[in-house]
């Protein structure tokens, strides 16, 4: 499971001009199955990504196809976990 950590690198009125594509984009992350969760930090400084791809290289492939990485709008740290403990609501996630 990965989480990425987006931080603004521009000012909030240049991220705005790319937001309505950055939304479909992850409106299709959804769709194909790629991201189970995602919204902005508070502060809205940048935003969090959670997925349960399988692979960090592919999960960087599509994150690479983000409006706001190919505009440069915004820096992301990747962090790869294995979720061990979860709520009853939330075990599916479980890898170990």
């Amino acid at each position: 499971m990965f989480v990425a950590v987006l931080t603004y690198k521009v000012a909030i009125e240049e991220v705005e001009k790319h937001l309505n594509e950055h939304v479909e984009f992850l409106k299709e992350q959804y769709e194909a199955g790629n991201f189970i969760a995602s919204g902005r930090k508070v502060p809205r400084t940048g935003g969090v990504i959670l997925s349960n791809m399988k692979s960090k290289n592919e999960f960087e492939e599509v994150l690479a196809k983000d409006p706001f990485k190919i505009n440069d709008v915004a820096d992301y740290e990747i962090i790869e976990f294995v979720p061990t403990m979860t709520s009853k609501e939330l075990d599916f996630l479980k890898q170990g």
